[in-house]
């Protein structure tokens, strides 16, 4: 049976740095780790292709040598897959839709003919079965979920990973927490579950022997969430990137409270951690408890902060405004925070509800819900929000004006940099990709771009005040570049079109 395996293609979103990719001439972020963790479980027997729409484009001759079409993908990415799954039926092709997105909405996927929720380990007989049935099936997720010391090495080989700017790689799944508005509990639980320590080594030595060295990127959403495994996991790492001279540098998630762990944290920089997603989503204390992020009530998230970019990782903080509890003073609350903290990538959201979360069904008691989200921030939120809807928008766009205006980005970087705690293992980029893109960046950004100002002011400061950070300031003069333009020529578009749908809608209402 012949397989075909396409990732759906997102918009261009901040997280994808679509505009910083092409720059340095590769064409994605990251690989599609949950397909080629899917393709290690299928029989040797079947002949597999994949294609990431990020990298790639899906050609007919693609879909036409097919025998079935599988389709991944989260909720941003549903156009795509929908297209996807549109043009392999045209062609007669048996298809499959797997992922985040149908697992919440599998709604949204009518014409899939085998619709796969929830997580894969153990169920390849089943969705073997369901492929070679006729009419539509819908798997749903068992209530028992897989113990993932079952996943295999992901086939790596089945993309090119010079494509891609990082590569990831998975420890767990679950979180322990309890937030109101995250749908990672609802998909994978509360109990995190681990892989092994020598699973993970084996994917290192994988990734190693086929000649990567670069950026790894954890994608637990709570890489944390098992104190005591991680603990345990961490030595094994540092052992092997000592052994092969720190071939990786690792960036990951956690919740905040990791400033209050010191040891885990030298732990964590000292195995080639260098940066870390934060949900901090908040300074408002009252939105923090109707959220139930009641683990960001325990610590200082300022000090927090300030902690952990002392001890060596570079803070990307995750914001929301919108709660129930916000009102126009979140606005001030939010920049007042964000303004000259060391945190370059600080993505402020519009509160969503997801399908299946605690906010979805709370909001659906109470009558608030529009429509289910499409995972996109920056129209009118898919639910009847507290706070006045135009203030609330205007606010946010106003919000996400200053805090990718070009200045502010530079300033939160040599914040960073002034903060920053000293470095204590090589970086993992060879010299020569480093010494290319610092020439890329002398022409695209030092010469061409209408930053260059502030750029060779920055690049000035980092060799006086810290040498060893010219690297890590020059990833972020091509990161700001797609940051600073993004928001310019497509988040502050769309909030204003979305303001003009508000007054619209208001007008139609007193018409009536």
């Amino acid at each position: 049976m012949k397989i075909l395996l396409v990732y759906a293609e997102f918009p261009i979103t901040y997280w994808g740095f679509q505009y910083a990719t092409r720059m340095v001439g590769q064409k994605a972020t990251l690989p599609p780790l949950g397909m080629l963790t899917l393709a290690a479980m299928f029989p040797a027997q079947w002949q597999l292709r994949l294609v990431d729409r990020n990298a790639h484009p899906l050609e007919d001759a693609d879909l036409r040598w097919a025998d079935v079409v599988m389709v991944g993908g989260m909720l941003i990415q549903t156009d795509s897959m929908n297209d996807t799954l549109q043009r392999a039926a045209k062609l007669g092709k048996r298809t499959v839709v797997g992922g985040p997105a149908p697992t919440t909405a599998p709604e949204l996927f009518e014409m899939a003919d085998v619709v796969f929720r929830g997580e894969a380990e153990g169920r390849i007989d089943s969705l073997a079965e369901a492929i070679a049935a006729s009419g539509r099936v819908i798997l749903d997720a068992p209530e028992e979920r897989p113990d993932i010391t079952t996943s295999p090495i992901p086939r790596y080989d089945l993309v090119t990973l010079s494509d891609y700017s990082s590569v990831s790689l998975q420890y767990s799944r679950g979180c322990p927490y309890l937030c109101e508005f995250c749908d990672i509990i609802e998909i994978f639980g509360r109990r995190p579950r681990v892989k092994t320590a020598p699973q993970v080594l084996l994917e290192l030595k994988a990734l190693h022997e086929v000649g990567y060295r670069g950026r790894i990127f954890f994608v637990d959403d709570n890489f944390i969430g098992n104190r005591r495994a991680v603990r345990k996991m961490l030595p094994e790492i540092t052992a092997f990137q000592k052994e092969n001279n720190y071939p990786f540098s690792f960036y990951t998630e956690a919740t905040v409270d990791l400033a209050s762990d010191t040891k885990l944290t030298a732990e964590m920089v000292q195995a080639g951690f260098g940066s870390v997603f934060l949900g901090i989503e908040t300074p408002s204390a009252a939105s923090l408890k109707e959220s139930g992020k009641t683990q960001n009530l325990r610590i200082n998230l300022r000090d927090a902060i300030d902690t952990l970019t002392h001890a060596g990782l570079e803070i990307m903080g995750g914001f929301i405004v919108g709660f129930d509890n916000d009102d126009q003073e979140i606005f001030r609350l939010q920049r007042e925070f964000i303004s000259d903290a060391p945190i370059p990538l600080a993505m402020v959201g519009l509160l969503s509800a997801l399908p299946g979360t605690a906010l979805w069904r709370r909001l659906e008691r109470e009558g608030r819900l529009r429509e289910t989200s499409s995972g996109d921030q920056f129209g009118r939120p898919n639910f009847d929000p507290t706070m006045d809807e135009r203030t609330l928008l205007s606010g946010y766009a106003e919000l996400m004006a200053e805090v990718y205006s070009a200045e502010s980005y530079y300033r939160r970087c040599r914040a960073h940099i002034d903060a920053a705690g000293p470095t204590p293992s090589p970086q993992a980029l060879p010299s020569r990709a480093r010494l290319k893109d610092f020439g890329r960046s002398i022409v695209k950004i030092g010469i061409v771009s209408p930053r260059r100002r502030l750029f060779w002011s920055l690049l000035a400061h980092t060799a006086r005040r810290s040498p060893g950070k010219v690297e890590w300031m020059i990833i972020h003069a091509f990161q700001g570049e797609h940051l600073i333009r993004y928001t310019d020529e497509h988040v502050i578009p769309r909030l204003h079109k979305a303001i003009a749908e508000t007054q619209g809608a208001d007008r139609a209402a007193a018409a009536r």
